[in-house]
């Protein structure tokens, strides 16, 4: 783990930095889709997101979700994803909605810097956010 000073431009001048964002969500990509086919299934992203534990812990107490509300969740998810409706998450699809999470995160976060501590993941978007910005430093 590790702790970052984070704001919403830090976020935000990741985004826009296309070069940097397209390669940080491509590598993202890859490490989800597990089969290699170059497409997201439905599994491959759910399985991503139950390893963020998104849903099941809430200020770090686990809260027990029933099945059947996280299986219409994670489906309205995938739906969000799949733009086309093709049945499967592209590497186009995927990087237009984890650009419109990323910035909405940014606007969450406003212009006042937090501390955030980050877990050691090589795919964490807004660890590749902090290190750019600290890069230009």
């Amino acid at each position: 783990m590790g702790v970052v000073v984070i704001d919403g431009s830090t976020v935000r001048d990741f985004v826009q930095d296309e070069a940097a964002f397209a390669k940080s969500v491509d590598e993202q990509f890859a490490a989800l889709d597990l089969n290699n086919d170059g497409v997201l299934s439905r599994s491959e992203l759910r399985t991503a997101f139950e390893s963020m534990r998104l849903i099941e812990a809430h200020f770090g107490i686990d809260v027990a979700t029933p099945p059947e509300q996280l299986a219409t969740l994670y489906d309205s998810i995938f739906e969000k994803f799949d733009g086309d409706q093709s049945g499967a998450v592209d590497r186009r699809e995927f990087r237009e909605e984890m650009k419109k999470i990323m910035l909405a995160i940014a606007d969450g976060l406003g212009s006042f810097p937090i501390q955030m501590v980050l877990e050691d993941d090589p795919n964490s978007l807004l660890q590749k956010a902090a290190d750019l910005e600290a890069s230009k430093s």
